[in-house]
């Protein structure tokens, strides 16, 4: 089989540590050309000669180059995978740049005390409206350059990124995550079943979904489950979640208190910024953070420059420590990532988790919803196995995320301030409306640079 051109966007990410030692070792793409593009292409760079130290050892044949331009890194690609930030270049990790901070800073002043602020919130929300033009751009490129490549995207806020490419161009748009594998590993353990052996279905959107069947060997498990979990001690970053799972019946199956907390509102109702369930605020805590500081130390700032060649020489670190492994990850345990461009490649029918438009999957949601799903992959890409309806409590949590989300996505795309502020006001992170427009006006300031759709430059 002729090898395929895969274009890494943001291919200086650190993502890539994990993506490109994947991609090595998968025999089905050997020959192919593995092209990065960073608009910091001294990372690009250095990503690329440590990807190919990686090909080399694994004898697939492989090519890995840094491009100069996203034409040249797109034309004539077969697969693209997209990890980027949202925050212009980046000698750091995107949730510690001054764009980010300010989506937390900002919020912060007005009540709203986020932890990750990724995926909702007004941080999530600002992240996506820096992120939608960028990956807007990319799409009208490949609709020149590749249109019938498929777009595999693994940033953040990932479902309307996914959604608004989805809406907003003619690509092919899977995204790609973790969670529910981490999940299904979490129940194994727990359980003490090999993970190959549990039969689950969940329901859900990207960092929020439910079991709602857990079988081993043909056996309905759920109910000793519900037991087994109930009994253990509570756990740290893990107490809203199980609490949350013993409420409605059905165990959650992101682990972590940190997304979970950001589909209910309990982060609007922080007295002093304390937070409830243990959690833990690290930096952004009053004494943590200065509540007046500014969008200083942005790329490119005399705070940010001085600490490029410290940062760079972690970076570089990083790369040294990336290792071959034995095989390509396993799509149950891992992203797969390896292994879903081989089963598309060679039209071999296999089971991924994906987040894709819903398009009946789970028919009491709506069909253009972006849900995390099992797919089944063929030629044309990836399509959705029925997962059945939504309990009615998680349908109505469902629903309100997902207008949510089609209001950031149109917001972003549009540069529609009244869409940005009813999603503020529909987020389950909402403080009053004279509040909202205040806080959404300091947030559109701050990340003004990176906001053409809004601002004329």
């Amino acid at each position: 089989m002729p090898g395929k051109k895969i274009a890494c966007l943001g291919g200086g990410s650190l993502y890539f540590t994990r993506a490109l030692p994947d991609l090595a070792v998968t025999a089905g793409l050997a020959g192919s050309e593995i092209a990065l593009y960073d608009i910091d292409q001294q990372k690009a760079r250095l990503m690329a000669r440590h990807g190919s130290r990686l090909v080399a050892q694994s004898g697939t044949g492989q090519k890995v180059f840094a491009c100069e331009t996203l034409d040249e890194a797109l034309d004539g690609a077969d697969f693209v995978i997209t990890s980027i930030g949202g925050v212009g270049e980046s000698t750091g990790n995107v949730y510690g740049t001054g764009f980010h901070r300010q989506d937390i800073l900002i919020p912060a002043r007005y009540g709203v005390h986020q932890l990750i602020g990724d995926t909702g919130g007004p941080a999530g929300m600002m992240m996506a409206l820096r992120s939608i033009p960028i990956y807007l751009n990319i799409c009208q490129v490949m609709e020149k350059r590749c249109p019938s490549a498929i777009l595999f995207n693994h940033s953040n806020p990932l479902a309307v990124l996914v959604r608004t490419m989805v809406k907003y161009s003619r690509i092919n748009v899977v995204g790609i995550c973790h969670g529910v594998q981490e999940a299904i590993l979490h129940v194994s353990r727990v359980m003490g079943i090999p993970p190959h052996e549990l039969d689950v279905r969940y329901i859900g959107t990207n960092h929020y979904h439910w079991f709602t069947a857990i079988h081993h060997n043909g056996r309905d498990i759920y109910p000793e489950v519900r037991r087994r979990f109930a009994g253990r001690e509570s756990v740290d970053n893990e107490m809203l979640t199980q609490k949350l799972s013993r409420a409605y019946g059905y165990q959650l199956t992101h682990l972590n208190d940190d997304h979970t907390i950001e589909f209910y509102p309990y982060m609007a109702q922080t007295p002093g910024g304390v937070l409830p369930y243990n959690l833990n605020l690290e930096v952004w805590l009053p004494g943590g953070y200065v509540a007046s500081e500014t969008a200083q130390g942005e790329p490119g700032d005399a705070g940010q420059a001085g600490h490029r060649q410290a940062q760079m020489l972690d970076y570089e670190k990083e790369l040294a420590a990336m290792q071959l492994p034995a095989e390509m990850s396993d799509p149950l345990t891992g992203e797969g990532l390896g292994s879903l461009l081989e089963s598309i490649s060679l039209g071999r029918r296999q089971v991924y988790v994906v987040n894709i438009p819903n398009h009946g999957a789970v028919p009491n949601l709506p069909p253009y919803a972006v849900l995390e799903l099992d797919g089944v992959t063929d030629r044309l890409g990836v399509r959705g196995v029925c997962m059945g309806d939504a309990p009615l409590t998680l349908e109505g949590i469902l629903h309100r995320r997902i207008i949510w989300q089609e209001l950031v996505a149109d917001a972003g795309a549009q540069g529609n301030r009244s869409l940005a502020l009813q999603a503020l006001l529909l987020d389950e992170m909402a403080v009053r409306p004279e509040q909202a427009e205040r806080m959404l006006d300091e947030l559109l300031a701050a990340s003004r640079p990176m906001l053409p759709q809004f601002f004329a430059m």
